[in-house]
C-alpha cells in the first residue's frame, strides 16, 4: 500500500527515469552512449546495481542483436508487453477508463500524447515522470499515486515474464522497481 509519494525523491531521480525511457524504446545507437549512464545514476542510486548489470550485458551486443532482442522480447511476446494496465485488465472496459484518466494526467501536468501510443505504454510513463512539471504542484502526491500503482503492478509481471526468458532487460525492470520504491513511504506509523 502506498501512503504517500516523496517528491523530493522524484525531482532526485529524474534524470533517471529519462534514462529508463529511452532504454525500454527501440534501440537507437545513441541510447547507449556511456554519458547517459554517468548522467543518470549515481553510486547511491537505488537502481545503480541491477542497471550496470543491464548496461553491462547489453554492451557485449551489437546493435543489431539489440534491436533483435528487444523486437523478440517485446513486440512477439504478448507476456513481455510494455502496456502496463495490460496484464492485470487485458482489453476489458476498466482498462480503458484507466487509460482515459492515465491521459488526463499527462494533459494536467501539460504533457502532449504522441499520436497513436497508448498512456500506459511504460517508456512514455517513464517519460512522464523525467519531463512533466509537477514540483510545484500541490497535487502532485496524490495525483502520481495511480500512474506509480500502475506501474507497480505492470512491471512485478513484466518483471518475472522477463526472467523467465533470462533476459538482460529483466536487470533495466529491477532497477525502475528499484527507483519507484525509493520514491514512495509505505506504510507510513500513524497514517
Amino acid at each position: 500500500m502506498i501512503d504517500a509519494i516523496d517528491v523530493f525523491k522524484l525531482q532526485a531521480y529524474k534524470t533517471s527515469f529519462g534514462f529508463f525511457s529511452r532504454q525500454l524504446m527501440y534501440p537507437e545507437k545513441l541510447d547507449f552512449h556511456p554519458v547517459l549512464l554517468e548522467e543518470a545514476f549515481d553510486a547511491q542510486h537505488p537502481a545503480i546495481t541491477e542497471v550496470r548489470t543491464y548496461w553491462s550485458l547489453m554492451q557485449n551486443l551489437s546493435m543489431e542483436e539489440i534491436r533483435e532482442l528487444y523486437t523478440e522480447t517485446f513486440d512477439f511476446d504478448k507476456h513481455c508487453a510494455l502496456y502496463m494496465t495490460y496484464f492485470k485488465f487485458e482489453d476489458a472496459k476498466e482498462r480503458g477508463q484507466m487509460l482515459a484518466k492515465l491521459k488526463m494526467l499527462y494533459e494536467l501536468y501539460g504533457l502532449v500524447m504522441p499520436e497513436g501510443e497508448l498512456p500506459d505504454f511504460l517508456p512514455l510513463m517513464c517519460e512522464f515522470f523525467y519531463a512533466a512539471e509537477w514540483r510545484k504542484d500541490p497535487r502532485t502526491p496524490e495525483n502520481f499515486r495511480m500512474p506509480i500503482l500502475i506501474l507497480e503492478d505492470g512491471t512485478y509481471h513484466l518483471l518475472k515474464a522477463l526472467e523467465k526468458k533470462n533476459s538482460p532487460y529483466a536487470h533495466l525492470v529491477k532497477g525502475l522497481r528499484a527507483t519507484l520504491k525509493a520514491c514512495v513511504k509505505q506504510g507510513v506509523a500513524g497514517s
